[in-house]
């Protein structure tokens, strides 16, 4: 579960790294930039919702820091 993880988290930066790259390639790759911040959304989107799923049924245990 934690491979799982830390490989959306790398793929969410990824895209957000894609995105910037694309803004700052000029306005004509405007609709690479948008589809790729599409991308990252549903990731993050997947990734809350994975944390929720794995946290209900036990996949994931809280901790508390001390």
């Amino acid at each position: 579960m934690a491979i799982v993880i830390i490989v959306l988290l790398f793929a969410i930066v990824a895209s957000l790294g894609h995105a910037l790259s694309s803004m700052s390639s000029g306005p004509g790759r405007s609709l690479l930039m948008a589809q790729a911040l599409t991308v990252r959304i549903a990731l993050s989107v997947a990734l809350f919702a994975l944390l929720l799923l794995g946290y209900h049924f036990g996949w994931i245990q809280p901790h508390g820091a001390s």
